[in-house]
């Protein structure tokens, strides 16, 4: 599950971590007054106007801008709430700007110039340890790091067993060029973060950038967290903070449904049960020319509700110019799939219109496909791989 950047600051900070404050509005008169608050409560006479949605690059499209008075804030918030923001992480549409976190500016003058890094903590799946990947390269795109500068990335693993230890920060902070009271203030900086990044059960932080301040401060100016879905049972107030506006429409009605469903970009509608299924199914479509328009597993029961329900769930992408159904009988009998399938087409009528492929294998498989040709629906009942990629790839041509 992913947070909006004022959400995850508030977390971060909940543990310690020093953070760029801020206040959310979701109109521009709000706005001001959350630039008012924030001068109250910090000082600042400048303030940085920052769209809330989840996506990186939000600068690069126009959504993270500078506001130098009141007047300002007023007229940048209305600019930026209600556009579609168009990021490198978005698609071509964008998404909508909802929200805006007006924060203080902490690029201020002083004894030293600012500078910029980039951390984040993450789970090496190589090693199955976490891990702390840091440069010096603050914000920027990390992947433009790694590719033209590799050697400025550094990593740093992290024994699950003892946790962090005091020594790593520090040559972290090393590592990073500091030193003084910078140096003593990176160390409690990472330190506090891994311990937020464990105690939330979190699968990622990344904050681009961490800013050194011209007072030698260290605090998180952005905060991109991504919470465990597997663990929110533990967590129930962060569950609350999930914003389905920011998600796929589709598949917060899948889910609803309990169907686990992920929309891809191709052109053939998957319906399976067993993820290692969908995986070899997902292959199958592209040996045969087409491209998976979706990942989804029905589970365990595949009666003529679910069917329907998953079936209305595909045919919502309007890049979809077949389903193939690609189910195994182990649980569940093939017949009573095959009698959920007719059931569904039936029911559903004329929405079912692209081909429709069929393969049942296991428990009653031949009398799920006697059940099916029998129908006298317009289904293409197959019973081998081979066959499947080969009708797939007969009516995309």
């Amino acid at each position: 599950m992913n947070l909006h950047e004022y959400q995850g600051k508030e977390i971060l900070n909940t543990f310690g971590v020093r953070i760029q404050r801020g206040i959310v509005a979701d109109n521009h008169k709000g706005a001001v007054d959350a630039a008012k608050q924030l001068t109250a409560e910090t000082g600042t006479e400048w303030y940085v106007v920052k769209a809330q949605v989840h996506a990186g690059g939000r600068g690069k499209g126009g959504g993270v801008k500078l506001a130098k008075n009141l007047e300002e804030v007023e007229t940048i918030s209305d600019q930026i709430i209600g556009m579609n923001l168009v990021t490198p992480q978005t698609s071509a549409e964008g998404k909508k700007v909802n929200q805006v976190l007006i924060a203080e500016d902490v690029y201020y003058p002083g004894d030293s110039e600012p500078e910029e890094y980039y951390m984040s903590v993450l789970l090496n799946r190589a090693t199955g340890r976490n891990m702390i990947m840091y440069s010096t390269e603050g914000g920027m795109d990390i992947e433009t790091v790694a590719e033209e500068t590799p050697h400025l990335i550094f990593t740093e693993e992290i024994d699950p067993l003892a946790g962090l230890q005091p020594f790593q920060a520090r040559k972290i902070a090393f590592n990073l060029g500091l030193s003084g009271a910078a140096f003593k203030e990176m160390t409690k900086f990472v330190t506090a973060l891994y311990n937020a990044y464990v105690g939330i059960d979190a699968s990622l932080f990344e904050i681009n950038p961490v800013l050194k301040t011209s007072d030698d401060k260290v605090l998180a100016v952005d905060a991109k967290v991504t919470l465990d879905d597997n663990a929110l049972y533990r967590h129930k107030n962060y569950a609350e903070l999930r914003d389905l506006r920011e998600e796929n429409p589709i598949e917060v009605e899948a889910n609803a449904a309990g169907l686990n469903y992920v929309a891809l970009d191709g052109n053939v509608g998957c319906m399976v049960n067993g993820a290692g299924l969908a995986m070899g199914t997902m292959d199958l479509i592209k040996q045969a020319g087409g491209d998976p328009a979706n990942f989804l597993d029905v589970g365990g029961t595949a009666d003529a509700k679910r069917v329907e329900t998953a079936f209305r769930i595909i045919l919502k992408d309007p890049k979809v110019k077949a389903i193939l159904v690609n189910i195994f009988g182990g649980i569940v009998r093939c017949d009573r799939v095959a009698q959920g399938i007719v059931d569904a087409y039936k029911n559903m009528g004329d929405d079912i219109n692209v081909p429709l492929i069929v393969r049942l294998q296991g428990t009653n498989a031949k009398e799920a496909k006697e059940l099916i040709d029998a129908s006298g629906l317009a289904v293409h009942s197959v019973v081998e791989f081979q066959e499947a990629a080969d009708k797939v790839q007969e009516v995309l041509s």
